[in-house]
C-alpha cells in the first residue's frame, strides 16, 4: 500500500484519552486528526482537528465521516461491526474491521485463540443456571462469569467461590451472553504491547507487570522482573496473535503467569492499551506513534527503553477530598505527570496517569508510588 504522509487526515473512532495520546502523537508529526464519538469537548476532541459528535451507530454520520479522512483507527473497541463496516467501504480502516469482530467479543476471541493453537485459560459459553451449575462444577467449583461483550476494568465479571453463588450471581447476567472462565491461581499478570505493519514489520516493547485493583490496572512496571524465557515466550506468542489476525496497527495481549510458569492469554486489545502508557516517556517510539505509522504505512520506529519505568493510574478517587496536589507530586523531578481533560472526576474512572523514570524498575516502582501518595498531601 502506499504511504500516507504528513498533512494528512486521521479518523479516530472514540475520543478517550487513548485518542488523546495518538493526537498528541500525531499532530507532532504534522498529521490531522478528526474524532468521532457520542461525547463533546472530549479527551481526544480538546487536542484534535475537529471533533465530530455522533453515534457509533448513526452510520450515515460514520459514513460522511469516513469520506472526511485519509484513513481511520480506533481507540475504542466497543464501535459496532456495522460501523466499521460502513467505515471500511469508503476508507481503509487500520487494523481492519474483522479483527474489531473478533476482539469485542469474548466468546468468539477465546474460541479463534483456542482454534489456531494460543493457550488461553479454558472456558465456557453459558446461557442459563443450568449451564452455569454445569460448567462451574467442570471447573472445580471456581471460575469468574464474564460478558461476552462491552466489558472493561472488570465490568460485567464475578468471581465464583462455589455452585451456591450461582442464584446470586446468575439474575444480574441473565438475557445476555456469558461465557465462565476457569479460576487460575496465577503468579501475576503481564502484558506486551506489540504493533505490526501493512508490509509484516513487527516490533514490541517487551514483557510488562501488571498490578490491579478492584479490577482496575493499579501499576505497570517495565520490564517484568520474570525469567527472560517467559519474557521472550510471552512476545513469541504476542507476534504469532498478530500476523494470525492480519493486524496493521497495535494490539496488546494480556497473560497470566501462573505458578508453574505458564503463560496463558487472558485478553487482546486492539489498540494502544493502559500498560503501554509509559512508552510516552521510556521509549524512543511511544505506542501512540507506533499505532500511526502501523495505520499509515510508514516503517516502525525503534521500541529502544531508555530508562526502567513505572506507570501508576491516577483515578477519580484521588478528587474525593478536593483537587490533587499536583505541585506535591512535581516534587519528583523523575516522574512525568499525565491528565487527560475529563470534565468530572468519578470513582474508578481514568483521570490520568504518573510515569517515573529511574535506574531499576524496583526502584521506578516505589518513585512512582510516592508521587501518587503526595498528591493526597495537604
Amino acid at each position: 500500500m502506499s504511504a500516507i504522509l504528513p498533512g494528512s487526515t486521521i479518523g479516530m473512532l472514540g475520543s478517550g484519552q487513548l485518542g488523546r495520546m495518538f493526537t498528541i502523537a500525531a499532530r507532532r508529526m504534522g498529521y490531522r486528526v478528526a474524532t468521532l464519538s457520542p461525547d463533546q469537548d472530549s479527551p481526544t476532541g480538546q487536542v484534535a482537528d475537529r471533533e465530530v459528535v455522533a453515534s457509533y451507530d448513526d452510520l450515515d454520520a460514520i459514513r460522511a465521516f469516513a469520506r472526511s479522512v485519509d484513513v481511520i483507527t480506533f481507540e475504542f473497541e466497543n464501535v459496532s461491526y456495522a460501523a466499521s463496516e460502513a467505515a471500511e467501504a469508503i476508507v481503509p480502516l487500520r487494523p481492519a474491521g474483522r479483527v474489531l469482530r473478533t476482539t469485542q467479543n469474548r466468546f468468539r476471541e477465546k474460541t479463534y485463540l483456542a482454534e489456531h493453537g494460543f493457550p488461553v485459560t479454558p472456558f465456557v459459553a453459558v446461557n442459563s443456571a443450568q449451564e452455569l451449575r454445569k460448567a462451574l462444577h467442570g471447573f472445580g467449583g471456581r471460575g469468574v462469569l464474564k460478558t461476552t461483550g462491552f466489558g472493561y476494568d472488570g465490568k460485567g465479571q464475578a468471581r465464583l467461590e462455589s455452585e451456591f453463588d450461582v442464584d446470586d450471581v446468575w439474575p444480574s447476567y441473565e438475557g445476555a451472553p456469558a461465557i465462565l472462565e476457569a479460576f487460575i491461581d496465577f503468579e501475576r499478570e503481564i502484558s506486551v504491547v506489540a504493533a505490526r505493519g501493512a508490509s509484516g514489520q513487527f516490533a514490541h516493547y517487551g514483557a510488562v507487570e501488571n498490578r490491579h485493583r478492584n479490577h482496575i490496572l493499579d501499576l505497570t512496571i517495565a520490564p517484568a522482573s520474570i525469567p527472560e524465557a517467559v519474557a521472550r515466550e510471552a512476545v513469541r506468542i504476542t507476534e504469532g496473535v498478530l500476523e494470525s489476525l492480519d493486524v496493521v496497527g497495535v494490539l496488546c495481549v494480556e497473560y497470566f503467569l501462573d505458578r508453574a510458569g505458564k503463560l496463558m492469554v487472558n485478553e487482546l486489545a486492539p489498540r494502544p492499551h493502559n500498560s503501554g502508557h509509559f512508552t510516552f516517556d521510556a521509549n524512543i517510539t511511544s505506542q501512540f506513534e507506533q499505532q500511526l505509522r502501523a495505520v499509515c504505512g510508514l516503517p516502525l520506529g525503534s521500541t529502544e527503553q531508555l530508562r526502567p519505568a513505572a506507570m501508576a493510574n491516577l483515578l477519580g478517587d484521588l478528587w474525593e477530598g478536593g483537587e490533587p496536589n499536583w505541585r506535591a507530586a512535581a516534587y519528583f523531578p523523575e516522574v512525568k505527570i499525565h491528565l487527560y481533560g475529563k470534565l468530572e472526576a468519578r470513582p474508578g474512572r481514568k483521570m490520568g496517569h504518573l510515569t517515573a523514570l529511574a535506574a531499576t524498575p524496583e526502584l521506578a516502582a516505589r518513585r512512582v508510588w510516592q508521587a501518587r501518595e503526595a498528591l493526597t498531601s495537604r
